[in-house]
């Protein structure tokens, strides 16, 4: 597996690249343009910028987190061809740099949903958290104020976006599952020739949480949802990223089970540890297993037993020792997620060379 780490940019995130080039085995950036809109082109001087700031540390930038999805993309509006030809353009730009994967989503308004950045924990830590009554009885507008109140940009909830969110909400009575699969597969079919032209994996992230939000219509829900998007196309450059935290919100969901079986289509892995709460309830833990729901221990040795060579991230971690920083991305816990991440990898490889002597 390949180590990276995701970073905001300068200006922009607590963590520096002096910070991130102290975890051992950290090789590259997880990366994006977090001030361009979802639907502008990504201007190759910006993108060459951040390459230069991160080979003054020797990081790599192959994974690009995100190239947002225009909502009117989503919605299958007329409209769209102009924001693909866009994303087009952005895709050719990352390529640019050296750029091999494009984590993406396409959940509907939402790039995911939290009702507490800071709910503390047993330990006096904090983590991000998701109380379902009351996403199911509060105002979306009331949730958008809390979230971006936060200080940071928050990816998925910019506020040049949601200031139209009323509109949005009235748009997706039209669009149920179905047709924002067809939605999907359009934007597929349009994108993925220019993908392989480049080389580029374009790798869909799982719906988080892994539900209906708002009444809002989620389809990369669980693993029969992941066949039958992997099914649309056969290219070489239509990949998953396979997000523990996302998918494993739903006990139901068998994380390691959909590794072996995907394996050879996850281009890029979050590794993210949730607790569950019986009334549906979450919160982001620590990386280590016992600490929450997701079986990590299981989910690193399908990667292992799968030779997994593809881009690795630790996911949201929690924010220790009074840390300031954006919600879920602090640089000690997720540091601490690293080193979790390479003890099982690194214990597992033992395994296989004793047995092999």
């Amino acid at each position: 597996m390949r180590m990276t780490f995701r970073w905001y940019g300068e200006n922009n995130d607590s963590v520096s690249l002096k910070h991130i080039k102290q975890i051992p085995g950290v090789e590259g950036l997880v990366w994006a343009l977090h001030h361009r809109s979802a639907g502008e082109v990504w201007p190759l001087e910006e993108v060459l910028e951040v390459k230069k700031q991160a080979d003054k540390y020797g990081f790599h930038l192959d994974v690009v987190e995100s190239i947002n999805v225009h909502e009117d993309i989503k919605l299958g509006k007329e409209s769209r061809d102009q924001y693909i030809d866009n994303y087009k353009e952005s895709i050719r730009h990352v390529a640019a740099v050296g750029a091999k994967v494009i984590c993406f989503n396409f959940m509907p308004v939402f790039d995911w949903t939290r009702t507490d950045l800071y709910k503390e924990l047993e330990d006096g830590s904090t983590a991000l958290f998701y109380e379902t009554s009351k996403v199911n009885q509060m105002d979306p507008t009331e949730l958008i104020k809390q979230i971006t109140n936060s200080g940071y940009t928050m990816p998925g909830w910019e506020p040049e976006r949601l200031k139209t969110i009323k509109n949005s909400f009235k748009a997706y009575e039209e669009v149920d599952e179905e047709q924002l699969w067809i939605n999907l597969e359009y934007f597929l079919n349009e994108v993925l020739p220019v993908a392989e032209e480049e080389d580029i994996k374009l790798a869909i992230h799982p719906d988080d949480p892994p539900w209906p939000v708002f009444n809002l219509p989620r389809i990369i829900t669980n693993e029969r949802a992941v066949e039958r998007y992997l099914a649309i196309s056969d290219s070489p450059s239509h990949c998953l990223t396979l997000c523990s935290g996302s998918l494993g919100a739903n006990p139901n969901n068998d994380i390691p089970g959909i590794i072996r079986r995907f394996h050879n289509r996850i281009a890029f892995a979050h590794v993210r540890n949730v607790r569950i709460y019986d009334n549906g309830d979450f919160i982001e833990t620590s990386h280590r297993t016992k600490d929450g729901s997701v079986p990590i221990d299981e989910i690193v040795k399908a990667y292992h037993d799968t030779e997994f060579k593809g881009y690795i991230r630790p996911d949201h971690g929690r924010h220790l020792w009074n840390e300031e920083c954006r919600p879920g991305y602090g640089l000690y816990d997720r540091a601490l997620g690293v080193m979790h991440l390479w003890g099982l990898w690194d214990a597992y490889e033992l395994v296989k060379q004793e047995r092999s002597e």
